[in-house]
């Protein structure tokens, strides 16, 4: 009984893998994110604005071409500001609805990998694969933003 029990915690506790660089994710920044996205796109981007860094997603120019089929492709590009500092990357898989998973920490499974670069320096600051549980990634994805954020000196 023991055994099915550990077993049933280590697939509840999700699987992680990240590098965080402390201290290097400046106050009140500029940072880039792409546009949409599923749940753990959106959440980064509010918690990034909650701790006061200005988030953008870019102007727009959307470019039209012709096969030789006669179809129109139609696909997006983005102008990114030079005053931008960090760029968000996340890319993420449709979240799946798992009560039996997570029935204390939200009730969807979210999987996911999460890049956030430094455009000065052009070092990754940070590099994250994650799964799990949406209460669980969530209060993770806050103790990482706070890691990362320097210290006003």
């Amino acid at each position: 009984m023991k055994k099915y029990l550990l077993i049933f915690l280590l697939l509840l506790a999700g699987c992680n893998s990240m590098y965080v660089k402390e201290g290097t994710l400046k106050p009140g920044s500029v940072v880039y994110a792409e546009r949409g996205g599923f749940s753990m796109k959106r959440a980064i981007k509010q918690k990034l604005e909650k701790q006061g860094h200005t988030v953008i997603v870019g102007k727009v120019k959307t470019n039209r071409t012709s096969r030789n089929d006669g179809d129109d492709i139609n696909f997006m590009s983005v102008d990114i500001p030079a005053n931008v500092r960090y760029v968000v990357s996340v890319s993420e898989r449709r979240e799946k609805y798992s009560p039996l998973f997570c029935p204390f920490s939200g009730f969807w499974w979210w999987n996911f990998n999460v890049s956030i670069a430094d455009q000065k320096t052009g070092q990754e600051i940070l590099a994250w694969r994650g799964r799990g549980c949406a209460g669980g990634e969530l209060n993770k994805l806050d103790k990482i933003l706070e890691k990362l954020s320097a210290k006003d000196e």
